[in-house]
C-alpha cells in the first residue's frame, strides 16, 4: 500500500508540473518602446518632461498572468541653469506581473518593482561643486533608487507574431523625505519568439 501511495503521489506531481510547464514560458515576446516621462510633485519644479526609449520582455507565467521585464533610458534637463550640470541620465529596470481580466481582455493591469540609476551629466571637476549647497551635486556620484510601478497595457493590434500597443505606467520611488512620482506613456512594438 505504501508503494502504491508513492507511485500515485509521484504521478500527481508529474501531472501538476506538466500542466505548469505547458503554461509557464510557453510564449515569450520581445519589444522596443518609446514615449515620454512626466514628472510629478517636487520633480515638476526640478526637471522638464523627457523622452525615453526602452526594451522589454513579456512571457506567459500562469493562466491570464504575464511576467514583464522592462529596461528604459531617459535624459532629463533641469528647468533652471545649474552650474556645471547639463542634465541627468536615468536608466530604469522594472520587474513585474500583468493580469489579463477575461471581461476586458486583451487589456492588462500590471504591478511590480523598479530600480532607477541616475547620474548627472556634468563638466569640470567634482571639486567645482559644493555637495551641501549646489542643486544636483550629489548626482555626480550616481544615485540608485528603488520603488514600485503600476501599469496599464493597451494592445492596439496583433498580426501574426507581431503586435503593438500603448503602455501607461505610474512610477513611485521610495526616496525620503519626499517620494518621487512619474507618469510614463509610451508606444511599443513587440515580436513573439515562440
Amino acid at each position: 500500500m505504501n508503494k502504491f501511495l508513492r507511485i500515485v503521489s509521484f504521478l500527481c506531481i508529474m501531472a501538476i508540473s506538466a500542466l505548469a510547464q505547458d503554461v509557464s514560458f510557453s510564449h515569450v515576446y520581445v519589444s522596443v518602446e518609446g514615449g515620454e516621462k512626466y514628472p510629478f510633485g517636487d520633480l515638476v519644479d526640478a526637471v522638464d518632461n523627457s523622452l525615453y526609449m526602452g526594451l522589454g520582455v513579456r512571457y506567459t507565467y500562469w493562466k491570464d498572468v504575464d511576467g514583464i521585464i522592462l529596461f528604459q533610458y531617459s535624459y532629463f534637463e533641469p528647468h533652471y541653469k545649474v552650474p556645471h550640470i547639463n542634465g541627468v541620465h536615468e536608466v530604469s529596470g522594472k520587474l513585474g506581473l500583468d493580469y489579463r481580466w477575461s471581461k476586458i481582455a486583451p487589456i492588462a493591469f500590471g504591478v511590480g518593482f523598479l530600480c532607477n540609476w541616475t547620474r548627472a551629466d556634468y563638466y569640470g571637476s567634482k571639486k567645482d561643486l559644493d555637495f551641501n549647497n549646489d542643486l544636483g551635486a550629489t548626482l555626480t556620484d550616481n544615485e540608485t533608487e528603488f520603488g514600485w510601478f503600476a501599469r496599464l497595457n493597451l494592445p492596439i493590434f496583433t498580426y501574426g507574431n507581431y503586435g503593438a500597443g500603448f503602455d501607461v505606467l505610474w512610477e513611485q520611488l521610495w526616496t525620503l523625505p519626499e517620494r518621487s512620482n512619474m507618469l510614463t506613456v509610451g508606444l511599443y512594438i513587440e515580436r513573439r519568439l515562440w
